[in-house]
């Protein structure tokens, strides 16, 4: 019996052969996306790689990314929470956050959770919460590897000082424990502390003068974090004479590797996170993989004076609007 295309047509219907899946439907999605601070390059060039991968992968598979960008001017781990709530009440499709402090964040974050919208962390975890996944460095390992590239400047021999930023930071945590396991392996140095700051560069230069005021015999500081490097004549002295090893590879820093101030940044993939951040969003809610996690890590990249100036043409990307 011979069957007419209109009835092969109908047929099909009924079974719901025709219909397209859900991943290949177009779809505008909105992204909340909450960094530490503004106008910290760190995080602009995140939201830089974020915008990039909206565009890219809103491109490939046929839809519409936007980033809802909201982050306090300084560091304040209650307004993040707060637009976390405003992003679950505008009606979100996920959430992007780099914590200050994970405990005044974990409620909000499984709120928004429970509310069926996915969160996902980078440099900043909040490892308790219900995020599906967390973006960044070991940062555990980061200290190791600050302590353990200074003490190879020192040859084994000297008296060293840290600084680190947010206490409350669960990933600066990571970094001071590192820091201070890999000292253990050292007999020939001495490692004065690690001494705290609120994370902008003027509080990270007044900590490191009043330190050296009373301590003029340090030879070596590890800064776990690069904030003091986001000023101008940040460390008052000749440079070589006091061996310098930083995280991060903001271009502020850059200056302080050409005038041998600092021997060696270890660079983190700022924009990368950002990247990734969308990328994995997509995964998970447009393409319904599974994303693998709960944590993504990434290298850091050794920036030196022999490779500095190739290194600082990344930035012209990373900052791109």
């Amino acid at each position: 019996m011979r069957v007419s295309f209109l009835a092969c047509v109908a047929i099909g219907l009924v079974l719901g052969t025709t219909k397209p899946s859900p991943a290949a439907e177009k779809k505008s999605y909105t992204f909340g996306m909450i960094a530490k601070s503004q106008g910290n390059q760190f995080f602009e060039a995140a939201r830089s790689g974020a915008n990039a991968a909206s565009r890219e992968l809103g491109s490939k598979y046929g839809i519409t990314i936007k980033i809802d960008w909201r982050t306090p001017n300084e560091e304040d781990a209650q307004k993040q929470a707060d637009y976390i709530e405003q992003m679950v009440l505008a009606g979100v499709d996920g959430i992007i956050i780099s914590s200050s402090d994970a405990n005044k964040l974990n409620d909000a974050i499984n709120r928004a959770d429970a509310g069926g919208i996915p969160v996902l962390t980078f440099s900043g975890d909040a490892p308790a919460s219900k995020r599906f996944l967390a973006l960044g460095i070991d940062d555990f390992e980061c200290g190791k590897q600050t302590f353990i590239e200074l003490a190879k400047l020192l040859k084994g021999k000297g008296i060293v000082a840290a600084i680190d930023g947010n206490p409350n930071a669960a990933n600066l945590q990571q970094r001071a424990g590192g820091f201070r396991s890999a000292a253990k392996a050292y007999p020939g140095i001495k490692l004065l502390d690690i001494y705290y700051h609120k994370e902008t560069p003027q509080d990270a230069v007044a900590k490191i003068e009043q330190v050296m005021q009373a301590h003029p015999e340090i030879t070596g500081w590890g800064l776990l974090g690069g904030w003091p490097l986001f000023t101008e004549k940040a460390l008052n002295w000749p440079p070589g004479s006091i061996l310098c090893v930083a995280v991060d590879g903001l271009p502020p820093e850059l200056a302080y590797v050409r005038s041998k101030h600092v021997q060696l940044l270890l660079s983190q993939d700022a924009y990368g996170y950002g990247y990734n951040s969308v990328a994995r969003m997509i995964e998970r809610i447009h393409l319904k993989k599974k994303v693998p996690g709960p944590i993504e890590n990434t290298p850091l990249t050794p920036v030196t004076l022999q490779n500095v100036d190739a290194f600082a043409k990344n930035w012209d990307k990373w900052l791109a609007k």
